[in-house]
C-alpha cells in the first residue's frame, strides 16, 4: 500500500511531466488567457461572490490560471501547488499578466511551514482532493487558514465518476477510500494524444468523507449542489449538450458529474 510520502514524489514528477504539454494545449488556451480571458466557470464564480478586496487561498492551483483569474477580479490571492515546474510557470504568467497573485510550492499538508496568514476565502476546484490521502488533515488545514466567518468554496468531480472505467462501461473502482490507486497513463487529460507517460497515486473520497472532514473541523455547510455535466471535455465518450457543458454520451443525465460545496467557519 502506498501511503507514506513516496506518493508525494510520484505525483510531483507526474505533474512536472505534464506541464509543458498543458502549457501548449488548446485545453488551457494560454494565448487567450494572456490576452485577458478568464479560466473560471459560472459555478465557482457564483459561489465565490463579490471578490474585490477579498483575500483568497487557492489550494492545488496547478500553473495558476484560476489564481490569476481571481486576482483579476480584485482579490488578493495566494496559490499553492506541489509541482515546482508549475509554480515556476505560474509566477512567470502572473508577471506577464501584471497580476499580484502569489505562489507557494509545497506539499499541501506542509503549508503551515510556508504560510502564516488567514484568509477570507479558501478555494479549490476540479480534480484536487483525489491527490490527497487524508481528508481530515485537509479539513483541518482549511479551518486553520480561514478567518472567523470566512468561507470555503469547492467545486469537484463527483466520486461516482471515479468508480467507472475510462469508457464508463463498467464499475472498476471502489466508491470508498479503501486503498491508494496506483496507475500509469499515456497522454494527459488536456491532450490525450500527447507523447508523454506518467505514473500517479490517487484516492477516491466518498461524499460522506468529504463533508465529515469539514464538519469535524468546525465548518458549517451552507450549500451543497450536484450537477449532471462537466465544464471540461476530459472524459471519454462525452458530448457537448450546451456551451461548456459535457455529459457522457450513453449516460446522459443519469449520473452526477460534479458537486459544489459552500461552507463557513464560525
Amino acid at each position: 500500500m502506498t501511503t507514506d510520502n513516496n506518493y508525494i514524489e510520484i505525483n510531483k514528477a507526474s505533474w512536472n511531466n505534464r506541464l509543458d504539454t498543458h502549457l501548449k494545449s488548446e485545453f488551457y488556451n494560454l494565448k487567450g488567457f494572456l490576452k485577458g480571458e478568464s479560466s473560471l466557470n459560472p459555478i465557482e464564480l457564483e459561489l465565490l461572490g463579490h471578490l474585490q478586496g477579498k483575500s483568497i487561498l487557492h489550494l492545488q492551483c496547478h500553473f495558476g490560471q484560476d489564481t490569476i483569474s481571481l486576482s483579476r477580479l480584485g482579490a488578493k490571492v495566494t496559490g499553492v501547488d506541489l509541482s515546482d515546474k508549475a509554480i515556476e510557470s505560474a509566477r512567470e504568467i502572473a508577471k506577464q499578466s501584471n497580476s499580484d497573485a502569489k505562489f507557494i510550492c509545497c506539499d499541501l499538508y506542509n503549508l503551515e511551514n510556508y504560510l502564516d496568514q488567514q484568509f477570507d476565502i479558501v478555494f479549490t476546484s476540479y480534480g484536487t482532493i483525489m491527490w490527497l490521502p487524508d481528508l481530515d488533515k485537509w479539513g483541518n488545514l482549511i479551518s486553520k487558514f480561514l478567518k472567523p466567518n470566512g468561507k470555503f468554496v469547492m467545486v469537484e468531480f463527483h466520486p461516482l465518476v471515479w468508480m467507472f472505467d475510462d469508457d464508463f462501461t463498467k464499475v472498476a473502482y471502489n466508491y470508498f477510500n479503501v486503498a491508494p490507486i496506483v496507475e500509469t497513463e499515456n497522454g494527459t487529460y488536456a491532450d490525450k494524444n500527447a507523447s508523454i507517460s506518467q505514473s500517479y497515486v490517487t484516492w477516491n473520497h466518498s461524499m460522506s468523507e468529504v463533508v465529515s472532514s469539514l464538519l469535524k473541523n468546525g465548518l458549517t455547510l451552507s450549500d451543497f449542489q450536484e450537477y449532471d455535466y462537466s465544464p471540461y471535455n476530459i472524459f471519454n465518450n462525452s458530448i457537448e449538450v450546451a456551451p461548456k457543458q459535457y455529459r457522457v454520451k450513453h449516460l446522459g443525465e443519469k449520473i452526477p458529474i460534479l458537486y459544489s460545496i459552500l461552507a463557513e467557519k464560525k
